[in-house]
């Protein structure tokens, strides 16, 4: 816990770090002695400061969103670099199931040729997105946000589709970290029974929305992986390869 309040000083309240907040301390604001109590709660740290880092965008967590997780990051950043070798094209990317929009938004800040449709259903979510991209001084012309569940409003094509889709299996809730289960929202984190309802969804149709040569990234569960072949084959996918993330876990796909 000293840790985290460690960090919640830094972040929000620069002036009071060398005070004792775990004394009796008059002079702590009102507003610090809540999101300390927060804290001991189990709010997850991201939530209380209001915001978390994602490959140098800054992503605000107001309407509290899935929180954007370190094994995103380390493929969205491998995916970043192979797009940016693509020279003389304009790149049209859609990120689905988008929540946060932090991988839209980490494509449109280093991928200068970029475009992105956001893909979201949920109504305070399409708020959070256009929050991110305004702090993140990303300009208009260069994204679409999309209310959809998965591909039901989705109408162009694309040259790469981002996915991390809710996929941890409700037979494994008891493994759930008890903060996440508390207070991250559940339709971001669960995809039925096991974990696969919305990427079936999202891999049936999927390929209707590729351009030539165009590639899908999908995050998933490491347990997932034989399935999720499977299921690539079943739906006539031309090629796919499997990833580790950091921690030697297979995290992602590529499929074309």
């Amino acid at each position: 816990m000293k840790k985290e309040i460690n960090w919640l000083l830094k972040e929000k309240y620069p002036g009071y770090q060398k005070i004792d907040v775990g004394a009796s301390n008059k002079k702590l604001p009102e507003q610090l002695k809540k999101d300390i109590k927060r804290l001991k709660a189990g709010e997850p740290l991201d939530y209380v400061i209001g915001f978390t880092n994602f490959l140098g965008c800054k992503i605000d967590l107001f309407k509290s969103p899935l929180i954007p997780r370190p094994e995103t990051e380390f493929w969205v950043k491998i995916a970043i670099e192979d797009i940016k070798k693509i020279k003389n094209k304009n790149i049209h990317c859609l990120d689905i199931f988008t929540g946060s929009g932090c991988i839209g938004v980490a494509l449109l800040k280093y991928i200068n040729n970029g475009k992105v449709d956001f893909a979201e259903k949920e109504t305070k979510l399409l708020k959070q997105i256009k929050i991110n991209l305004k702090i993140n001084n990303i300009e208009k012309h260069r994204y679409k946000i999309i209310q959809s569940d998965v591909f039901s409003k989705v109408q162009a094509k694309y040259d790469f589709i981002f996915a991390n889709p809710p996929y941890i299996a409700k037979t494994r809730k008891n493994k759930i970290q008890k903060s996440v289960l508390l207070f991250e929202p559940k339709s971001a984190l669960f995809g039925g029974r096991d974990g696969l309802f919305y990427i079936k969804k999202f891999l049936k149709k999927a390929k209707n929305y590729l351009n030539k040569n165009g590639n899908i990234y999908m995050e998933f569960d490491a347990m997932q992986k034989i399935e999720i072949e499977k299921m690539i084959n079943m739906f006539g996918y031309n090629k796919h390869q499997f990833f580790k993330d950091q921690y030697n876990q297979w995290r992602y796909v590529i499929v074309s």
